[in-house]
């Protein structure tokens, strides 16, 4: 059975940059307030002036991917796109991506796990090149989620937590032995669905329009339980990649790099805590882009691989946490 491993990885933001203090202008908060309870200093918001799209910063990430990969548009069997902020109701975002980098007629499978959503789409990825079906396969998780936030007072708590952005991996076949992605684990409790969730718009709603849901405190806003995603969080994040570690024989001090979703500073500090890694160990950047959910895990990736701190050989964790509740986790010899 083949191995898949990580040939190429990319990521793009955009560049517009929105400070806490640019927020201050238009939401009812203060810098202190956000990074004494996130961690977040600054994010990336889309500009539609520009035109700038969720399949375009895909666009551009998978672009890197693929260079550094030393493949083209035409070696890539597969697209999986992981968003939840799609350009579209329908179709989803791969076929835009396929369309607009001239991939061949391939497959765009579109997946919808939110924060877990790139840790998924690498797991799917992965068992088509075990398998032997595919030998390169794309995955993408890309998002742009400033167009869709509540800033009133109602949602503030919410709004000041994301950002936009995209990242890429190709994954490719491998014989070397040992290396690539070891296991993928994924898991979720939908009864805690409504925790964290934009119920409209909604297929089963009488009136799929209805002008108090537009309003702010609206179901076409995100709401968040935060006390009750982060005791579920800490707890969820830590049993996952215990499960990864423990189905490879390894323990948390092998690990050499863990990648968490980047969801709130204080998720990932008592993760860390809980397995006992030094700093050195954990990657966070939610200061610099805040939450961008299935983008923020692969944006993570690929800058502590730019910055040199992951290297031939080494065991690298990923783990995430988010709306649905779905966890996952995955473990890769680099």
């Amino acid at each position: 059975m083949k191995s898949s491993k990580i040939a190429g990885l990319g990521f793009y933001v955009p560049e517009k940059v929105v400070t806490n203090q640019d927020l201050t202008a238009f939401v009812n908060t203060t810098n202190e307030w956000i990074v004494e309870r996130t961690g977040v200093r600054q994010r990336h918001y889309f500009d539609p002036e520009k035109g700038e799209t969720n399949f375009g910063f895909a666009v551009k990430a998978s672009e890197i991917a693929l260079q550094r990969a030393g493949l083209t548009p035409q070696d890539i069997d597969l697209i999986v796109y992981a968003t939840l902020s799609p350009d579209y109701y329908f179709p989803g975002s791969g076929v835009l991506l396929q369309r607009a980098m001239d991939f061949r007629n391939i497959a765009a499978i579109d997946l919808r796990a939110q924060c877990s959503g790139f840790i998924y789409a690498l797991s799917v990825a992965d068992q088509f090149i075990k398998t032997g079906m595919y030998k390169h396969v794309l995955v993408v998780g890309s998002e742009i989620h400033s167009s869709g936030l509540d800033y009133s007072d109602h949602g503030r708590h919410v709004a000041v937590i994301f950002g936009d952005g995209a990242g890429a991996v190709v994954l490719s076949a491998t014989d070397e032995p040992g290396k690539g992605i070891l296991s993928t684990h994924l898991h979720s409790e939908g009864k805690y669905a409504e925790e964290l969730a934009v119920i409209y718009p909604k297929s089963s709603a009488k009136n799929r329009n209805p002008i108090e849901e537009l309003q702010p405190g609206g179901g076409f806003y995100p709401v968040m339980n935060g006390q009750y995603v982060f005791k579920h969080a800490v707890t969820r994040m830590p049993e996952a990649i215990m499960e990864a570690l423990e189905a490879n024989n390894y323990k948390p001090e092998d690990i050499d790099i863990l990648v968490p979703h980047q969801a709130n500073i204080r998720i990932t500090q008592a993760v860390q805590q809980r397995l006992g890694l030094p700093d050195e160990k954990v990657v966070s950047n939610i200061q610099n882009y805040g939450n961008t959910t299935a983008a923020s895990i692969p944006i993570a990736l690929c800058e502590a691989w730019e910055a040199g701190r992951i290297k031939e050989g080494d065991l690298v964790c990923l783990c995430s946490f988010g709306s649905g509740f779905t966890w996952a986790s995955a473990l890769i010899r680099w």
